[in-house]
């Protein structure tokens, strides 16, 4: 489907093409197989499915798409959650000839709790069926069945045969019962997802820069808001206030930036910032927390391990992170929730996380670039999980600095005497 886009939209050099049909007519293939153009691991070729994310452009009349390549194969569901999270939209294919699949309802799931606000699912091969309307109508209706248990927006059906190029660049007339859009309409007509860029102010910084004594800016990317020249900004964990003395981006120095810029910000006083710290504005910062419940997908083939320690990785901040229970696990084909001790492979389901130090979150329904995480095996570094904060319990105040302990000197009286005011004074306090 992919390949097919790329071809009729003019992405495929000449000679891209020819090696396509070189390869096609080595491996004794009748036609060209244009899932080869996104398909480049020779362990994709040799097995024709497709493994690792491979991230193709792609420029129409009127748009211009970044589009991700996930594999379907339950094996590779982790590298389809990683090319799914900075999705704006999704285009999820069924085989016709398999119908839904539980993978089919994991990708589902998938989407849902990532929150792509926008979903369509493409229903190909539909000349292996002779284009018969039945076919496409009982999959559509075991769908709707299946998204009604889970909060996604209504979804777009697209009949295809990709092979045939039937709707997907134009309209076809094997299948005149079919009403919907072609797929290339329907990518031009994607809306923007504004939700996805929240007004909140989020900047994680990845390094401190220091060329001589005079200078110290911190380089970072927008996650989400806007930064401006003048603004005030607290600093997270040290809850220092100071304001943006200059700012600028790869081309030199900005009015403003938002989000997806990177910066480097110098501030108008010297402020403790390093890697892993955040600047968002002081009356709107995310909680601040050392305990929060989330939604995981579970990518290690080593079982969970309640009380085990991982390496909680958040923005640039790494810190340590306590898997303190697992909540239940969803069933893919019903979703319905399970109570398990502890989850496997490409299990989806709510944990309870305990860190060694304060992270700062938001929802990741609310931010998606403070909600979410990884947890990484602290002793092979295998990525063990992608996570998604459903909610968190405030630790401590996140808007204003901690006040200052008083200190108080007892001078002049005895060991037993200092210790005997010491203690009223604290009773009394």
């Amino acid at each position: 489907l992919l390949g097919r886009l790329l071809l009729e939209t003019g992405q495929v050099y000449e000679d891209q093409y020819a090696a396509l049909v070189r390869g096609s007519a080595h491996r004794g293939e009748a036609t060209v197989n244009l899932a080869h153009l996104t398909d480049g691991l020779k362990a994709e070729r040799e097995q024709n499915i497709t493994i690792d994310v491979a991230y193709r452009y792609m420029t129409t009349a009127t748009r211009r798409f970044i589009i991700a390549d996930t594999p379907g194969h339950q094996q590779y569901t982790r590298n389809m959650v990683t090319g799914a999270s900075t999705a704006d939209a999704a285009l999820m294919l069924v085989d016709v000839q398999n119908g839904v699949t539980d993978q089919t309802r994991r990708h589902l799931f998938i989407c849902s709790i990532l929150g792509i606000p926008q979903v369509a699912v493409v229903l190909n091969k539909m000349d292996l069926v002779d284009y018969t309307e039945a076919a496409f109508a009982s999959i559509q209706a075991e769908l709707r069945t299946a998204v009604s248990r889970l909060q996604m927006p209504p979804l777009t059906y697209i009949a295809t045969s990709a092979v045939a190029g039937d709707n997907v660049m134009t309209r076809t007339s094997a299948m005149p019962w079919y009403a919907g859009p072609t797929i290339l309409e329907y990518l031009e007509g994607l809306s923007a997802s504004t939700w996805l860029n929240p007004p909140e102010l989020r900047i994680p910084i990845q390094c401190v820069v220091r060329p001589d004594m005079t200078f110290r800016g911190y380089a970072g990317r927008v996650a989400s808001g806007t930064v401006r020249l003048g603004d005030e900004l607290l600093a997270l964990p040290s809850r220092q206030h100071a304001v943006v003395a200059s700012l600028s981006g790869v081309d030199g120095p900005l009015q403003e930036a938002s989000s997806g810029e990177n910066v480097m910000i110098e501030l108008d006083r010297k402020v403790d910032v390093s890697r892993g710290h955040l600047l968002v504005r002081p009356r709107n910062a995310p909680t601040s927390t050392q305990a929060f419940e989330a939604l995981v997908c579970w990518m290690s083939e080593a079982r969970s391990v309640r009380g085990k320690t991982y390496v909680l990785r958040q923005t640039t901040r790494e810190v340590s992170a306590t898997l303190v229970d697992v909540m239940y696990r969803f069933d893919i084909a019903t979703y319905h929730r399970e109570d398990i001790p502890s989850l496997s492979a490409n299990d989806i389901g709510r944990v309870a996380v305990e860190t060694g130090q304060p992270v700062f979150l938001d929802t990741y329904r609310h931010n998606r670039a403070t909600g979410g995480f990884i947890l990484i095996d602290s002793v092979t570094n295998d990525v063990v999980a992608a996570g998604m904060v459903t909610s968190a319990t405030r630790t401590e105040e996140s808007t204003e600095p901690a006040r200052e302990a008083p200190v108080v000197w007892l001078t002049g009286l005895s060991g037993a005497g200092k210790s005997t005011i010491a203690d009223a004074v604290a009773e009394r306090l």
